[in-house]
């Protein structure tokens, strides 16, 4: 069998070591914004839980080593000697050292009844067994060979350090394993290379279904795909189908708009993931039609709502997935029609066109200046999505033969859009309180969102937004706050920073309102940005320095969305763009 290239080399303080499938990870990132010293096994069922600290050890004492990590395979290396670890399976890894040795302790130091990790040896196999009370999981440590190893904590309560040493005296092996609450003692027929090697082609099939259209031109397509390929969790709780998360850090859940890019991303390649990500949230889709705020493993919020994007997406999904059949549509057509009808009774005031968010949340731009004047509002952005979803509505009910629903929702649309352009004050559009006469503007690029309409604006209305999304073009990308408002912030999450979704958007809509300059400009200097400062979840759009949790998926596939939009319009051999429209 060919070996497998071993991928991009990245650093685990940025992106969390893991494999496609696995609800756990290793890294040092142990809870929001917080770095420990040393990597951690850190679980993500139940919520983000640090299990088991990894401390490499000479001498009897705890060294400083050189950490890298490619997508096979994690090293620490030392002068004394080396460890290396690599997946086995979803669930279980294989860790090797010759030189170093290795100690294996709880995470947590503390065991109460209701915290902690409890430690013993396994009386039928041997092994070494930590319970944890946090994720509700088992940890097993089989030792597979080496010197006998040091056991400290086993049965104890309280702060006793709990865990396993393996000595520094030549080379040894184990292997560690998450399950439930029983399974028969450890076996494989697998070498640590072999696993390794396996992990390697995994690997490589995924980014080869991703992104085969990858170049010199668009060097970081395999770091993000790597980074959607490890957050990638398999079904369990309330995660009914095979999720990419947001991160495999502290935002580890599937938010219900940002799974919409994570599918676009995918749709070409790999079309059964892409329509699992689409479908996920819809299948906690509650009884008035809302979607969930968020899904993870133990726990679906409800609380907010995310925008209706997805006739949006749906519309891209559809032009990417032809394969999808009648039946597929048809149950896609009865979720987003309860998705938008929703809108128009819930969140509609009697007798007003426009639906209304509750909070800035709900926008999924939190804190925009949009919202500064008043929460509950009937926003431009919002009028915008509701006209593209019951655009495809109508699109969906004419393909599967629903004439009279079809031109119900096409009357729909026309209403909304002209409702729409009754907010439009000749030079931009106006936030209005829900249901009052009170309006107020700001300088939040999400008031310039209209421009995903396209052709369906009048021409006029379409360049000024154009000019006014100039404005916000900083030498990294959109800034989501005019650079040059009182209100803007560096680090002030949607008051300036730049966010993958925003651009995606954006620039798909200055492409199919014919501002294919603008759009490229924002393209490159989006991709350039990534490709400089990875896939953070958004970034200071005056110095272009990652912010926040550093391995957000929706930033990877922002990413891989414009990269292979503009390997389709470069002509071979060129570097320069064509004015065609692939996003379309």
């Amino acid at each position: 069998m060919p070996v497998a290239p071993p991928g991009p080399q990245f650093s685990v303080r940025e992106i969390p070591f893991s494999h496609c499938g696995s609800w756990f990870d290793f890294s040092p990132v142990i809870a929001e914004r917080t770095y420990a010293d040393d990597v951690h096994l850190v679980s993500h069922q139940t919520g983000l839980h640090p299990v088991l600290r990894l401390v490499p050890h000479a001498g009897g004492a705890r060294v400083e080593t050189t950490l890298t990590a490619v997508p096979s395979r994690l090293t620490w290396t030392h002068g004394a000697g080396q460890i290396e670890l690599a997946y086995e399976s979803t669930d279980t890894v294989r860790v090797r050292g010759d030189g170093l040795g290795l100690r294996i302790v709880a995470a947590a130091p503390v065991l109460t009844p209701f915290s902690g990790a409890y430690f013993l040896r396994d009386p039928v196999d041997g092994s070494y067994l930590f319970t944890l009370y946090e994720t509700g999981r088992r940890y097993r440590v089989t030792v597979l060979s080496g010197p006998a190893v040091t056991v400290s904590g086993a049965q104890e309560l309280g702060t006793a350090e709990r865990g396993v040493v393996l000595a520094d005296e030549g080379a040894w092996e184990v292997a560690i394993e998450e399950y439930d609450s029983a399974r028969p003692p450890y076996r494989t027929a697998l070498t640590f290379d072999q696993a390794a090697a396996a992990a390697a082609a995994s690997f490589t099939e995924f980014v080869t279904a991703v992104a085969p259209w990858r170049t010199e031109h668009t060097p970081a397509a395999e770091l993000a795909a790597y980074v959607l390929w490890s957050a990638t969790v398999r079904p369990a709780g309330f995660v009914t189908r095979p999720a990419v998360l947001m991160s495999k850090h502290w935002m580890d859940k599937v938010w219900s708009w940002d799974h919409c890019f994570n599918a676009f991303a995918l749709a070409p390649g790999l079309p059964d993931l892409a329509w699992d990500q689409f479908q996920l949230p819809f299948e906690h889709q509650d009884a008035a039609g809302a979607l969930p705020d968020s899904v993870t493993h133990s726990e679906v919020l409800y609380n907010f709502v995310k925008p209706p994007i997805h006739g949006w997406a749906l519309r891209r999904l559809r032009q990417r997935m032809p394969t999808l059949g009648h039946d597929e549509l048809a149950e896609a057509y009865r979720r987003l029609e309860r998705w938008t009808r929703f809108w128009l009774t819930a969140r509609r005031v009697p007798g007003q066109v426009l639906a209304h968010y509750q909070h800035g949340n709900d926008s999924g731009w939190d804190n925009a200046t949009t919202f500064d004047s008043g929460r509950v509002v009937e926003s431009a952005d919002l009028a915008a999505f509701l006209v593209l979803q019951m655009r495809e509505l109508a699109d969906l009910a004419s393909h599967l033969g629903r004439a009279d629903e079809a031109a119900s929702w096409i009357e729909g649309a026309d209403q909304m859009r002209a409702a729409l352009l009754d907010l439009w004050t000749g030079q931009e559009f106006i936030t209005r309180a829900a249901g009052g006469r009170r309006t107020w503007t700001s300088t939040s690029l999400l008031d310039l969102m209209p421009i995903v309409l396209a052709d369906e604006l009048p021409d006029p209305v379409r360049q000024a937004l154009a000019d006014r999304i100039k404005s916000h073009l900083t030498p990294h990308g959109l800034a989501t706050e005019l650079p040059t408002s009182v209100h803007y912030q560096a680090d002030g999450y949607w008051r300036g920073p730049i966010w993958a979704p925003a651009t995606v958007l954006i620039e798909d809509g200055l492409r199919r309102s014919g501002f294919t300059g603008l759009a490229d400009e924002v393209s490159n200097r989006f991709r350039a940005l990534c490709e400089h400062s990875g896939f953070a979840e958004n970034f200071d759009a005056l110095s272009g320095a990652g912010l926040r949790d550093r391995a957000y998926t929706w930033t990877a596939s922002g990413y891989l969305i414009l990269a292979a939009a503009y390997e389709h319009r470069r002509p071979r051999g060129s570097a320069t763009h064509e004015s065609t429209n692939p996003l379309s």
